[in-house]
């Protein structure tokens, strides 16, 4: 599969922008396990073009997390174009426009997934941004606002005629949020849509390497995006390519590895920011990690990892648990 001349090789699996998951230190756990691509964290329009410092910082990338692309998200034709300049100028390899956030906080004020209810303004967006950039641009975004209203087969062709080079697309409405299951039919359709010729990317419940072939064969989509399954479990990406690939699992993984792992993450995050709120960073990925599951009587140590505020005390409670 390639974006433009970005060759991401046969089934490609990404990982998805997450907001105060996908930092730099994240990105490059996932890309050294094998993402095939990773994306930042998203980023408001409108505050980049006020140059607020928290949000310039997630524009930094490093070359070792190639290929890499930066999301924008916003309402306003203008700040979205201004912003993808400034993206621009960060160098990413791609730049994708977030049409699928279901937040309220963003789609409440009818950017993200709150451009669904004003398709004209979404392509608009989407026009003036790829004449304003040379980078490729990209779309992430959802079914449709509701079960009412599914949109994307149409959506699809009207994106690509706005000149973008890949499409992902989240099997949920709006309205879905994240409850009940991903509905990848439409994804499927709309790949097999004579006139689709840009890339389609399915996202959307991939929790395992079996889901992912799944995808790949059922669907036909020419690359895979996951997100809140990557929570605590950067080591997915191996997992699945191995499976992809025809590898037997890798039986060095094992929990102490694994633990080692989140050690790691642990003080990327620290040496990252600073001890306090790299701990806080961290305390998602621990509170969602799978390997804790099923560990008898885990309930009070799980309580305890939580409410550490030293990396000392944190560490010592992380390497006592045994399997």
């Amino acid at each position: 599969m390639k974006i433009r001349d970005i060759d991401l090789g046969h089934q490609p699996v990404f990982l998805a922008p997450m907001e105060d998951v996908t930092d730099i230190g994240f990105r490059l756990l996932c890309k050294r396990f094998g993402a095939s691509m990773v994306y930042t964290e998203f980023v408001s329009a409108e505050a980049l073009v006020r140059s607020i410092k928290s949000t310039v910082s997630k524009l930094t990338i490093k070359d070792e997390e190639r290929p890499v692309g930066i999301q924008i998200y916003g309402r306003d034709v203008a700040a979205m174009v201004e912003a993808a300049k400034i993206v621009e100028e960060a160098k990413p390899d791609v730049i994708d426009l977030n049409f699928g956030c279901p937040v309220k906080k963003v789609a409440g004020k009818g950017a993200g997934a709150g451009m669904l209810q004003n398709i004209p303004l979404m392509l608009e967006i989407t026009r003036e941004v790829v004449k304003a950039v040379k980078l490729p641009v990209t779309v992430k975004t959802r079914l449709g606002w509701n079960s009412d209203n599914l949109i994307i087969t149409e959506l699809a062709e009207q994106l690509q005629d706005c000149g973008i080079e890949a499409l992902t697309i989240h099997g949920r409405t709006r309205a879905q949020m994240y409850t009940g299951d991903a509905d990848w039919t439409l994804i499927g359709e709309i790949k097999r849509n004579p006139r689709i010729h840009i890339p389609i990317i399915g996202n959307g419940d991939i929790t395992s390497p079996e889901a992912t072939k799944r995808a790949f064969e059922q669907y036909g989509v020419d690359a895979v995006m996951i997100g809140r399954a990557t929570f605590g479990r950067p080591w997915i990406f191996k997992e699945i390519r191995d499976y992809l690939d025809g590898r037997q699992p890798d039986e060095t993984m094992d929990f102490a590895w694994k633990l080692n792992v989140l050690l790691e993450q642990l003080q990327i995050n620290i040496d990252r920011i600073d001890e306090y709120r790299g701990i806080l960073h961290t305390r998602r990925h621990l509170a969602a990690t799978p390997i804790f599951k099923g560990i008898p009587d885990f309930r009070q140590t799980r309580i305890a990892m939580l409410r550490a505020n030293t990396a000392d005390e944190l560490r010592e409670i992380m390497m006592s648990v045994k399997r």
